[in-house]
């Protein structure tokens, strides 16, 4: 098979994440809102109600990451991108099977879950006087379980889509869930009275719209992608009979169960401490961290969803020079788009958190999550390099690997956290625990770096170095000029950086001129890959962008 040239590369990969990135950026801005609209509507610690609907919210997503979660889902695609290179059917029989098993596993499962809700939510609710109600929990599980299902068939149906070249619909789906939430968020303001907390009843309107309203969203965004697949060719139906690579595929899955049961060991303790400590803490660590991941949502994901199949069929065909050249050149971009936004997300914490949370019932809290985004956000793009990392590793059939990568984050991340609980006041906690997580991925990519240098051809190493060196002064440049907008905020405008005019101000004007900065001192320093990454957010110049960037 001959290679493809370096500007054909970079073009189809900026044509495969053009819309893409679009797709993410409005599904993160309406996502946001909803979260935003629910901690203006509940509060984020004035009571029991949004620690309680975080955790039973985050149930869900931990029972279907042990089945069949994001991390899984990298391993579906690469088993479905050779099953599709090497079938006479184009692989379409083996997909059948593959979601005809995972689909009967998560109802199953789902069902399961459900009728045991108070023993699965039972461990990441702290009993001892925690600021979370484990009867409130309970009852919203009751409720929120029922998306297992719905976001197993999401990630299936999405894979089969990515491994047939198809991913705008399940980039765009996501938007349709959001609005969903947004309506219901909409719902739960006007009905009258407020959630009953004791006692606790399942049948109260507002709890059940609440809950409902959520599992619906989840529902509608599984079932968008129903008619994409069949536009696509593929044609849904059961199909039961043994295939012998789904004993391949079972062998990677019982890996990625480690790693996921490694992760959740540590959200599990996360979680304890947050829920036994200030009232708000698992809710201001979920927000923060939310804020946090934004940019890698909208910027790194659809990088990495268009390099996934790219390095599958690279490694497919045992060619580690390519697979080695694609992780390169998502290691620039993520460094590239992912660098200055991490620090100006450091000196502008305060500000968001002000400035979007000074509303409502949120308000007490927004000083304290502001604080928690400056704690974490130097974790954004070793986080994004994790990722891309990671699946490099699934694109070889190695699910080990990430396992253990995940072992040395999980094994930095819990001391940290049980030692913030120990040395900080109870306030401050979370702070620890956003600063751990963060930690935990920087530990993450140092690891899978050392790793991959090892396993595959070096790829272009000196320019790796060369652009992250040219990244950190373009990042030096975003702080820089955010840090003089706090000053000039605090000399000038009533309230200082505070309050919400300044706040806003601050966000504004520094987050602006902090990013112009950071890009002009990109192209000055001539880093190509700025090409690129700006490309994203211009479709129609794409085919010039991808002739001018190289590989």
């Amino acid at each position: 098979m001959t290679a493809m040239s370096p500007a054909r590369t970079a073009h189809s990969l900026a044509k495969a994440t053009g819309s893409m990135a679009v797709a993410t950026l409005i599904s993160r801005i309406t996502g946001f809102f909803a979260k935003l609209s629910l901690a203006w509507v509940v509060g984020l610690s004035a009571n029991a109600i949004n620690d309680s609907y975080t955790v039973a919210n985050t149930v869900p997503n931990i029972v279907y990451e042990l089945l069949l979660g994001g991390v899984l889902t990298s391993v579906v695609v690469p088993t479905l991108v050779r099953a599709r290179a090497q079938d006479a059917d184009g692989g379409e029989a083996y997909a059948q099977r593959l979601l005809t098993v995972g689909g009967t596993v998560l109802t199953v499962v789902t069902v399961l879950a459900v009728c045991l809700a108070p023993v699965v939510t039972a461990p990441f609710v702290d009993n001892t006087g925690g600021t979370a109600n484990p009867a409130l929990v309970t009852a919203f599980a009751y409720l929120l379980l029922p998306e297992i299902v719905f976001y197993g068939l999401f990630a299936m149906f999405g894979a089969v889509l990515n491994a047939r070249g198809v991913f705008g619909p399940p980039a765009w789906a996501p938007v349709l869930n959001n609005l969903v939430l947004i309506a219901t968020i909409g719902l739960y303001f006007l009905l009258p009275g407020q959630i009953a907390t004791n006692p606790v009843e399942l049948t109260n309107p507002k709890l059940l719209v609440l809950g409902l309203g959520t599992t619906l969203g989840i529902l509608v965004q599984a079932g968008m992608l129903i008619p994409s697949l069949r536009r696509s060719g593929f044609r849904l139906r059961w199909r039961w009979g043994w295939d012998r690579r789904l004993a391949e595929f079972g062998g990677l899955a019982l890996w990625v169960l480690g790693y996921v049961l490694l992760s959740q060991l540590g959200y599990l303790v996360i979680s304890r401490v947050a829920t036994s400590t200030a009232a708000g803490g698992i809710s201001v660590y979920t927000y923060a961290w939310l804020l946090v991941q934004m940019p890698y949502g909208v910027l790194g994901v659809s990088l990495l969803t268009a390099l996934l199949p790219r390095m599958s069929h690279a490694a497919a065909i045992n060619d580690r020079q390519a697979l080695a050249a694609d992780l390169s050149l998502g290691s620039r971009l993520s460094a590239v788009m992912l660098g200055p936004v991490s620090g100006l997300l450091t000196v502008l914490g305060p500000a968001v958190g002000v400035a979007l949370f000074s509303i409502g019932e949120g308000s007490a809290d927004a000083d304290r999550l502001g604080l928690a985004i400056t704690a974490s956000a130097f974790g954004l793009l070793p986080f994004g390099l994790t990722m891309l990392q990671l699946r490099a590793c699934y694109a070889m059939n190695d699910a080990r690997t990430p396992t253990v990568i995940n072992l040395l984050m999980v094994a930095v991340r819990i001391p940290l956290c049980l030692l913030a609980a120990d040395l900080l006041p109870a306030r401050e906690v979370v702070y620890g625990l956003a600063f751990a997580n963060a930690v935990s991925f920087v530990v993450g990519a140092v690891a899978g770096e050392l790793w991959l240098r090892r396993r595959l051809v070096p790829s272009r190493g000196e320019r790796t170095v060369r652009t992250y060196g040219r990244v950190a002064a373009a990042t030096g440049c975003a702080v820089g000029i955010g840090w003089l907008a706090r000053l000039v905020v605090a000399g000038f405008v009533p309230g200082g950086p505070e309050h919400a005019l300044g706040a806003w101000i601050w966000l504004v004007g520094g987050g602006g001129l902090g990013l112009l900065g950071a890009v002009g001192t990109l192209v000055l320093l001539r880093v190509d890959e700025v090409r690129s990454a700006l490309a994203r957010f211009t479709p129609r110049r794409n085919s010039a962008a991808g002739r001018r960037s190289p590989r």
